[in-house]
């Protein structure tokens, strides 16, 4: 598949590169996709959600009530779970929701979610640009350039580039990404993409290992 490479203004620049097939043109799988924006999402959570149970609040344990015939459920102090403001029963704890996935099922997802953005035609291959200066002005005028304002656009860089990030980082709708740390959820949530030159080596050098 041939694209045409524009500059930041839009326009084309006469050259064109071709996707590499066995990363942009493969038949997506489902289900991995599933799997690695499971697990991306997972990686997010802080965990640290924790309610406290019945033997770890303070209070006294006074038996309040006698064991039968009280017209309802048997309890014994004041912590009971039954009462208000007593302990909660099986509590969230603390704990880690990341999980593994083997690195061939990675890669597949992350084909899989680049060639959904071929066959959507939702790619635009830029040459590659600095700015002097971090100006969301001028990030603003590639979107427009490119007719892609107002929408999700991840922009995918082949190394860090601090003037872009940051003229990137107070758009709601957009964001700045390394080719190198690519990853499924970033590629299927965005409505465009727009990568540059040598970002293209980079992702074909990383997926292809």
């Amino acid at each position: 598949m041939e694209i045409n490479v524009l500059n930041i203004k839009g326009q084309e620049t006469g050259r064109k590169v071709t996707l590499n097939e066995s990363i942009f043109g493969i038949e997506p799988n489902d289900h991995v996709i599933y799997l690695d924006v499971k697990r991306y999402l997972a990686d997010q959570r802080q965990g640290t959600a924790k309610a406290k149970e019945r033997s770890e609040h303070a209070g006294s344990t006074r038996k309040l009530g006698r064991q039968k015939g009280g017209g309802g459920a048997r309890h014994g102090d004041i912590n009971s779970p039954l009462l208000r403001g007593g302990g909660r029963v099986f509590g969230p704890r603390p704990r880690d929701y990341r999980f593994k996935l083997n690195k061939k099922v990675t890669l597949l997802a992350r084909k899989s979610a680049l060639s959904y953005k071929a066959k959507e035609n939702a790619i635009i291959i830029v040459e590659d640009f600095n700015f002097e200066a971090p100006k969301t002005k001028d990030f603003l005028s590639i979107a427009k350039n490119l007719n892609v304002e107002g929408k999700k656009l991840l922009m995918v860089l082949p190394e860090s580039n601090k003037n872009v990030y940051l003229s990137a980082r107070n758009l709601q709708r957009s964001e700045v990404i390394l080719a190198a740390s690519l990853n499924t959820y970033k590629v299927l949530n965005a409505d465009v993409m727009v990568i540059t030159e040598n970002s293209l080596k980079t992702i074909d050098s990383v997926l292809n290992k």
